[in-house]
């Protein structure tokens, strides 16, 4: 896929860039793969707001994506590549030889008409699915597992992947996106190739009213609010911040602070963090 840009009508087209879904299924989404949501705009079970500016957004349906790939031995042929408004790379429809259907993530160089299938013994080829101990050392892949048979977890935002590195002692390792080194069960499985719509990251919204259409509302700088609103608020005309670290809407440091709780059982598994030390 290529980036598309317009021809400067208004200010908002001047700058806006975005990607050439012309090459993409006409079709409606297949209906028995499909979720309404029910949007809470940021807010949770009792109607406080934990995640701040969100809200509004367009309707839009939310497409079930098949993670887990356990169809094993049975060939899909490709019937289209779709966009999907929930997340920034594209989903493939897969209609299975037994009349099944499912999505998945559409890797780069997939189109429809091609053949893919999962398993144990299946060839090294962009869209089959197979364990990390049938995937040669060097290869690409993607929608990898953490756990066995739990669904892909790693890498499945547009243009991601993640490099098998080497095997030893039953693990894979595995270098992310992040930079960061990791071993992962060798029984997990992955999705071979790169996550598609590669030039997703240089889109460009091009006027405010996009990111209201995405459900986002405008962020204010503390340092405009009033005292009561935000530590950073106040003073006469611009203000320094006034303490020793920036803070939150809450007191909190919002610089340096590390909010993780205690150590996981994951993190053993981490060999070279993503984090500079």
């Amino acid at each position: 896929m290529v980036t598309k840009k317009f021809k400067p009508t208004s200010a908002g087209r001047r700058s806006k860039q975005v990607v050439d879904y012309s090459k993409l299924s006409k079709a409606r989404p297949e209906k028995s793969l499909t979720l309404t949501l029910t949007r809470n705009s940021g807010r949770n079970s009792s109607g406080q707001i934990t995640v701040r500016h969100r809200s509004g957004g367009v309707k839009r349906l939310y497409r079930v994506v098949d993670y887990r790939r356990i169809k094993d031995g049975i060939p899909a042929t490709v019937a289209g590549i779709e966009y999907d408004p929930h997340r920034t790379s594209f989903i493939a429809l897969l209609s299975y030889a037994d009349g099944a259907k499912s999505y998945i993530l559409a890797p780069d160089k997939l189109a429809a008409g091609d053949i893919v299938v999962s398993g144990n013994d299946v060839d090294i080829k962009v869209g089959n699915c197979l364990p990390l101990e049938r995937i040669p050392v060097g290869t690409v892949v993607h929608n990898v597992e953490l756990v066995s048979g739990k669904g892909g977890q790693l890498a499945r935002s547009a243009g991601c992947y993640v490099t098998l590195v080497a095997k030893n002692n039953g693990y894979a390792v595995l270098k992310l996106p992040s930079g960061e080194v990791r071993q992962v069960n060798i029984a997990c499985r992955a999705t071979v190739g790169q996550v598609g719509n590669s030039e997703y990251r240089n889109t460009k919204l091009g006027k405010a009213g996009v990111s209201r259409w995405l459900g986002l509302r405008p962020q204010v700088r503390g340092a405009v609010m009033n005292p009561c609103d935000h530590p950073h608020g106040g003073g006469e005309g611009k203000a320094p911040v006034g303490r020793y670290a920036p803070m939150t809407p809450w007191g909190k440091p919002a610089l340096g602070l590390k909010t993780r709780k205690g150590r996981k059982n994951s993190s053993r598994f981490i060999l070279n963090s993503r984090k500079k030390s």
